[in-house]
């Protein structure tokens, strides 16, 4: 099982920028794919961006091209680097990570970002 332990968040204006980190650790490291899900008060959670082993990033339509999902591997840690934030941005955010061959899923706890000025 890995754990996931995600640090970034916080409040900031509309327009600025935030860069979330999700750090993993545990006995079995062989991870397929990183992301990033967010959850707004009264909404479903919700894909924002993702890289798997081969990378491949997917994003959701309203953060593309303000969003980027980044990995470093050596230090198991997946970056989410946010620009240009919204209000509708405003959301915990989720780290989440898939396993190889199971493909079981872990999340982190969450880390709260919100925009507003």
């Amino acid at each position: 099982q890995v754990q996931l332990v995600e640090s970034g968040g916080g409040l900031v204006q509309p327009g600025e920028s935030l860069r979330l980190s999700c750090a993993a650790s545990g006995s079995n490291l062989n991870i397929y794919a990183m992301g990033w899900y967010r959850q707004a008060p009264g909404k479903q959670r919700e894909l924002v961006a993702a890289l798997n082993t081969y990378g491949i990033t997917d994003y959701a339509d309203s953060v593309n091209g303000r969003f980027t999902i980044s990995r470093d591997n050596a230090l198991n840690t997946v970056y989410l680097q946010m620009n240009n934030l919204k209000p509708e941005d405003t959301a915990v955010y989720y780290c989440n990570a898939v396993m190889v061959q199971t493909f079981l899923s872990s999340w982190g706890q969450g880390t709260q970002v919100t925009v507003s000025s």
